[in-house]
Order: C-alpha cells, then structure tokens, then sequence
C-alpha cells in the first residue's frame, strides 16, 4: 500500500522545516558547522513534496531500534531541492521523506539523496 493513510501533524518545533527552506539563518548555521545543507528549492516545494509523499510515498519502515522514525519517500523526476555547499556549490536532490516520530502522528520532511540504508 503506498501513501500515509492517517492523519498527521508537521512537528511544531519550526526549526526542523527552516533548516530545509533556503537563506535561512538555519541553513548558514549549518553550513558554517557542516559545510552543507540539504534545503528544498522553496516553501512550496517543500509542501508539494510532503502532499505527494502523503499521498503516494513509499514505506521505507522502522529499520531497527536505535531509529526512532517511521519513513515514507519518493522519487521525483524533477529536482525538489539541492545539498548547498559552504562554497556556493549545489548538488541537485530528487528524493524526499517523510519522518514521523514512533508513536506518534508528528512528521518533519526532509530532502535527501536517497532513501536511509538499513543496517
């Protein structure tokens, strides 16, 4: 079955979703700390991508303990976001997932290269 068939609520703590939106004092914290940010290409990207994963996204699961989310994701055909290199450089993102909180009906979305390996 794909897509997220319960109601769920984007996590209040609002740093989790600037930290992946652009020129964001988040996102220079990162990269100052990291060397990188994986942001989306905007606000409404990033609410594109968590209606369509809600919609269609696959489970990618609860990999073991130690990882306190449940994951849903999906490819897109277009690039949602990009990693933001300290050095201005950009790397094109086309997956997205959706963490919620084990437990709970708490989500954060997240861009990324790929799906979370499992151990």
């Amino acid at each position: 079955m794909s897509g997220i068939n319960r109601q769920i609520i984007p996590d209040s703590r609002i740093s989790l979703f600037l930290k992946h939106l652009p020129n964001t004092p988040q996102v220079n914290r990162l990269l100052k700390k990291e060397g990188k940010a994986y942001v989306f290409n905007d606000q409404e990207t990033m609410e594109r991508v968590t209606q369509a994963i809600i919609e269609i996204g696959e489970r990618t699961g609860i990999e073991d303990e130690t990882d306190n989310y449940e994951r849903y994701g999906l490819y897109f055909s277009e690039p949602i976001g990009y990693i933001l290199k300290a050095d201005g450089g950009q790397i094109p993102l086309y997956y997205a997932e959706i963490k919620i909180i084990q437990g709970t009906d708490i989500y954060h979305v997240i861009p990324r290269t790929k799906p979370r390996r499992t151990n």
